[in-house]
């Protein structure tokens, strides 16, 4: 019996596991020079275009951030909000 609940506690485990991998974000990169650095932003040019990516405490910044460095960002995409418009 108690070999029957550490087989159903494993299963239960490799299960919300497996959940939890499922709903996890897709990451994204991109590669460009820093323009511009914020608090809360950086500004970073790819080509032609200007990316302005949030940033926080919890962003891992490795190396000297710093204007007019080229700096590769990673990034996960996912909706904020969704509105569906009538016909």
């Amino acid at each position: 019996m108690k070999r029957f609940f550490v087989l159903v506690a494993l299963v239960a485990a490799m299960m919300l596991l497996l959940i939890s991998v499922s709903f996890a974000g897709k990451t994204y990169q991109f590669t460009g020079k820093v323009l511009e650095i914020k608090d809360n932003v950086i500004v970073v040019e790819k080509g032609k275009e200007k990316f302005e990516m949030t940033k926080d405490a919890n962003t891992k910044i490795i190396g000297d951030l710093k204007v007019g460095a080229k700096v590769t960002v990673q990034y996960e995409s996912h909706a904020v909000e969704i509105e569906v418009k009538k016909k």
